[in-house]
């Protein structure tokens, strides 16, 4: 009896044998796909800048005009956070003149030019792959020249201005290494005397609207 039964689940699991080959035969497997690696903003980065600065002084004078510089920093990143330092600075053609008659000393002009400019800033920014939107704050500097001519006679003098900076940027990576970037930046810098002390004046500030490209390491 015992036999037979061994002998009946024998053929049973023979004449099961090919159905499940066939269905193995027939079942395609296929590898998980492979999942990119995120994009990284971490690290030390260079790049060159340049933008348009206006004032809002409200005075005689309203500097304007063109700067173009370099720029270093570096990036950590936590997650979809990016935050770091950048240090930049640039040479600068922010100017402006008025120019007149004053009744004792004949033609009389006055100018006013920002020749370079730069930051030390904090960023913090969140990260869409490929993209960074950050807002930034930080110190800012700028070396500016007063001119002055009266009676066929001109002079000038040259101030170090110190103050503050605040704005909003954008980062685009364009390529494993490169990316570029806009940005608006604020910056303020308190009031200076020039000509020891004769000639006071109020505060500079300046908007700046820039666009730069970095490499990064």
């Amino acid at each position: 009896m015992k036999k037979l039964l061994l002998t009946t689940v024998a053929f049973a699991a023979l004449g099961m044998a090919p159905a499940v080959a066939a269905d193995l035969a027939a079942r395609t497997y296929t590898k998980a796909p492979v999942m990119a690696p995120l994009p990284t903003w971490a690290g030390f980065y260079i790049g060159a800048m340049g933008g348009y600065a206006t004032t809002d002084n409200g005075g005689i004078l309203s500097p304007k005009g063109g700067f173009a510089g370099g720029t270093l920093g570096y990036n950590w990143q936590t997650a979809n956070w990016v935050y770091g330092l950048e240090a930049d600075a640039a040479w600068a053609d922010i100017n402006d003149s008025v120019a007149g008659v004053v009744p004792g000393f004949g033609a009389v002009s006055v100018g006013s030019k920002v020749d370079a400019t730069g930051t030390v800033r904090g960023r913090l920014g969140y990260a869409f792959g490929n993209v960074l939107l950050y807002g930034t704050a930080g110190y800012a500097w700028a070396d500016n020249k007063i001119t002055l001519s009266a009676l066929g006679v001109g002079a000038s003098d040259s101030q170090f201005l110190s103050g503050w900076t605040a704005g909003a940027g954008a980062e685009f990576l364009i390529a494993p290494k490169w990316s570029i970037k806009a940005e608006y930046l604020y910056k303020s810098f308190g009031g200076k005397t020039y000509f020891n002390g004769a000639l006071p004046t109020g505060d500079l500030n300046l908007h700046t609207v820039q666009v730069g490209v970095n490499y990064h390491f």
